[in-house]
């Protein structure tokens, strides 16, 4: 009886506005125990509201981009001051490793210099210029290595020892280092652990000194298990896409105090990939497994307090977006998805 009373229920919310959802189940919640089994139910769901629901916060481009990709993109990110985006990807041996597209989605380069295996790609625009950054994972005599690069692609700088998997700080070694997020400043902040040795944090100067590190593998506060993806929001937290704990972790940025985690908006999958929106108001996850991206609303400043899912991006079975990125300018959301072998951009509605 009450399994039917749900079901009926439920097909009336749906014939029903938002808004009229919310006066109706309030209205049958009080009118006495015979609806409090639905109500119950109901409240057990893992979706959100119907009514937080009824418009989504973004829409698929369908027009992006103009010419298909050649291999499996694992990685992408956006020059936001020259209108740009670049793709790393994987294939044989003729599959160029960075290929760069416009914002518009028109095809204008590729590149393919001392990368075996790309993971993490992140762009820096500062005043003296433009550089992207590729966090390389293969095991060859170019991988467990960061790589600054020019926008054309020529080498400027290796971070860790090449060829050689390891946890060094002096030297400076990687093993499978996942990704990087660089401020203007130039300081650097480095997830390491994509299944390698080190499951770790660390932040380093300009001239790759080591400022601080969190490099414990485990459940614990301030410990990791396959650490994914970085980001750092506006007023200072460094946010940590701690993929196989299922949840996010926060640190200062100055100190490395651990500031809290987020892990009640995980409970199908981990995090593979955080971002934050330009106005600071939502943050960009993706989940690898389930074939999804999840707009969560920002944290407060001050107490972290508890994670909460504003909308789903519900993407095709084994599509697996791997890692995103946000136009600083747009807005857009750009996911590279290696099982569907393409990015997909997203432009925001709100």
């Amino acid at each position: 009886m009450a399994a039917r009373r749900y079901s009926r229920l439920c097909r009336l919310l749906a014939g029903l506005g938002g808004a009229a959802s919310l006066v109706l189940l309030i209205s049958l919640y009080k009118a006495g125990s015979e609806v409090q089994v639905g109500w119950q139910m109901l409240s057990e769901l893992t979706f959100f509201p119907l009514w937080r629901r009824e418009k989504p916060l973004y829409k698929l481009d369908v027009n992006w981009p103009l010419i298909p990709f050649a291999g499996q993109t694992f990685c992408v990110a956006v020059d936001d001051v020259n209108g740009l985006v670049y793709v790393g990807q994987r294939g044989d041996e003729n599959v160029p490793k960075v290929v760069v597209y416009t914002e518009d989605g028109y095809f204008l380069q590729a590149w393919n210099a001392s990368i075996e295996m790309p993971h993490g790609i992140f762009v820096l625009n500062t005043p003296n210029g433009t550089s992207v950054w590729i966090t390389d994972v293969g095991t060859g005599k170019y991988g467990h290595t960061i790589k600054q690069y020019t926008p054309s692609g020529e080498l400027l700088q290796v971070i860790g020892t090449a060829g050689r998997a390891g946890s060094g700080t002096n030297p400076l070694q990687f093993d499978q280092p996942a990704e990087i997020f660089v401020e203007e400043s130039g300081d650097i902040y480095i997830v390491d652990g994509d299944g390698g040795l080190n499951n770790r944090l660390v932040k380093l100067t300009p001239d790759f000194k080591t400022l601080w590190l969190h490099g414990e593998n485990g459940s614990g506060t301030a410990q990791f298990k396959i650490p994914h993806s970085v980001t750092v929001d506006a007023v200072g937290r460094v946010w940590v896409a701690d993929r196989a704990n299922w949840r996010i972790q926060a640190f200062q940025k100055t100190t490395g105090e651990w500031l809290g985690c987020w892990n009640s908006c995980f409970t199908q999958d981990g995090p593979s990939s955080v971002r934050l929106t330009p106005d600071q108001r939502y943050m960009i996850v993706a989940h690898i497994n389930i074939d999804r991206v999840s707009i969560l609303a920002a944290p407060p400043v001050g107490s972290i307090e508890d994670c909460v899912v504003m909308d789903t991006i519900q993407l095709a079975s084994e599509v697996k977006p791997h890692l995103v990125d946000v136009s600083k300018k747009t807005g857009a959301i750009y996911v590279a998805e290696i099982g569907a072998q393409q990015v997909q951009k997203y432009v925001p509605l709100y």
